[in-house]
């Protein structure tokens, strides 16, 4: 079965960084296209990053702040988080889609359980 685990958030000053891991299991990495995604209370689920594995979007609004890696090896997709500002302040998810022509496009079809990020100010 696919499995999407969040990990890495917590509670941070504006200004800081956090470093968030998705850890997947049970697919061919190459056959989907991942994306990170974020919500906080009383607003739309947003799309933050995602990337078909030749091309990587970001959001404008947080564009030359976040990038997205991975780690085959480890089966990981990382999104590195810096100069936070409170309303970055959300719950982050990570998740598949099967459409590979375009990321920002798909169904995504796979989510993890997501995970807290809250920046102080």
């Amino acid at each position: 079965e696919v499995q999407l685990v969040e990990s890495g958030g917590g509670l941070v000053q504006a200004g800081g960084s956090l470093r968030l891991s998705c850890a997947a299991s049970g697919f061919t990495f190459d056959d989907y296209a991942i994306g990170w995604f974020r919500q906080a209370p009383g607003k739309e689920r947003e799309r933050v990053s995602c990337s078909n594995g030749g091309t990587t979007y970001y959001a404008d609004s947080v564009k030359a702040r976040f990038t997205m890696s991975s780690d085959y090896a480890k089966n990981t997709v990382y999104l590195e988080t810096n100069s936070l500002k409170p309303e970055d302040t959300a719950v982050y998810y990570c998740a598949l889609s099967s459409n590979l022509v375009s990321c920002q496009s798909g169904h995504y079809d796979y989510w993890g359980q997501g995970t807290q990020v809250t920046v102080s100010s």
